[in-house]
């Protein structure tokens, strides 16, 4: 069976890594994350007037001492359990370090809750950090690194890092399938998906321009089928038009990774799909141990955001449950899609290594 490019690039991180771990002056894997909330570790705990957090009870129920970290979910992200799995720490907040800490030399998280690839996506929340504000933060991160280790030695470290993407989901939720926001009203879906694209692969190429070159995009999985959208159909069921449009984002999102890497000389960028993987769990949770995959462990009013509130009931049964609230996977299933990930690429023996970058 043929590997696709995106696992491809995880069983050569693997390889790298075990290669490392027997040289006592090899460095270790450098990781920048950029997203949202499905990868944000604390970022917007940083913003006062945030509306996008969750550094309050009950996020962070089955995280490291049962205490919210600014994780929206009751414990891992699948960010973390991909780091875990790579045997190095998980990033930690761009916002949470001093501007010349050490700690950025190991990777960094810059994943901000509300974030969106356009800039008016989530406005809303009044504070939280976009793409290109992301690419701003990381852009900043690049100047310290070469005035601390040189620009030469610098370069290598960004070049050589991997740089894991994440962003999409709140265009749709938190901004096109939002009737009153004047972008669902201005564009017609064919419009809007075309902006989209265009906008990503202005990030991308800065992301590249910055030193960026082993760039994984993760495309979007079924947002039909999260509560919140579950939560407008009158049968509780899967809205089929949202998934229609989200797999035509990710359609034009392996496109664009196919053009930016022969237009970009040495990028190797790939697109990971986790569409399928994601809509099995939520077809056939039974298949997983889990029990409920149409609502939420955690209580939640749709009407008003669909976080999950301190005053909120939460079931006692977490690891039962694909959703913790109205939008974000359970640790459990965090834990279930980075397996199946993982899985995957052990089975090639992780042999496979990047695909080499266009020279021209």
């Amino acid at each position: 069976m043929a590997i696709p490019l995106a696992l491809a690039v995880f069983m050569a991180t693997i390889a790298g890594i075990s290669a490392d771990q027997t040289s006592a002056t090899a460095p270790s894997l450098v990781t920048f994350i950029f997203g949202d909330s499905l990868t944000e570790v604390g970022n917007n705990n940083y913003l006062p007037y945030s509306l996008a957090r969750s550094d309050f009870p009950f996020y962070g129920i089955d995280y490291i001492n049962k205490k919210p970290t600014g994780r929206f979910t009751n414990g891992r992200t699948i960010g973390d359990i991909i780091s875990e799995k790579l045997g190095i720490p998980s990033p930690p907040p761009y916002l949470s370090l001093n501007p010349t800490d050490d700690l950025i030399l190991k990777g960094v998280n810059y994943a901000s809750g509300g974030a969106g690839i356009l800039n008016d996506t989530g406005l809303y929340f009044i504070q939280r950090m976009s793409f290109d504000d992301q690419i701003d933060y990381f852009e900043n991160t690049t100047k310290v690194i070469k005035a601390k280790i040189g620009e030469q030695a610098a370069n290598k470290l960004l070049n050589e890092a991997i740089y894991f993407i994440g962003m999409g989901s709140n265009d749709f939720i938190n901004n096109f399938l939002q009737p009153f926001l004047p972008d669902a009203q201005q564009y017609t879906p064919d419009e809007f998906l075309a902006i989209l694209n265009s906008k990503l692969a202005e990030q991308f190429t800065r992301l590249y321009l910055l030193g960026a070159r082993k760039m994984v995009f993760h495309g979007l999985g079924p947002l039909g089928c999260i509560p919140s959208q579950r939560a407008k159909s009158s049968r509780n069921q899967c809205l089929h038009q949202v998934n229609e449009w989200v797999l035509q984002f990710n359609s034009k999102g392996k496109k664009l990774i196919n053009v930016l890497n022969i237009k970009l000389k040495n990028a190797q960028l790939t697109f990971a799909d986790t569409y399928q993987d994601v809509l099995d769990l939520v077809d056939n949770p039974s298949k997983y141990g889990f029990q409920v995959s149409n609502t939420s462990c955690c209580n939640v009013d749709t009407t008003v955001g669909g976080l999950c509130l301190s005053n909120a009931k939460v079931c006692k049964n977490r690891k039962q449950y694909v959703f913790w609230d109205a939008f974000h996977p359970s640790d459990a299933a965090n834990a279930v899609l980075a397996d199946r990930f993982f899985s995957k690429m052990f089975a090639a023996n992780g042999s496979v290594a990047f695909a080499p970058g266009h020279k021209g």
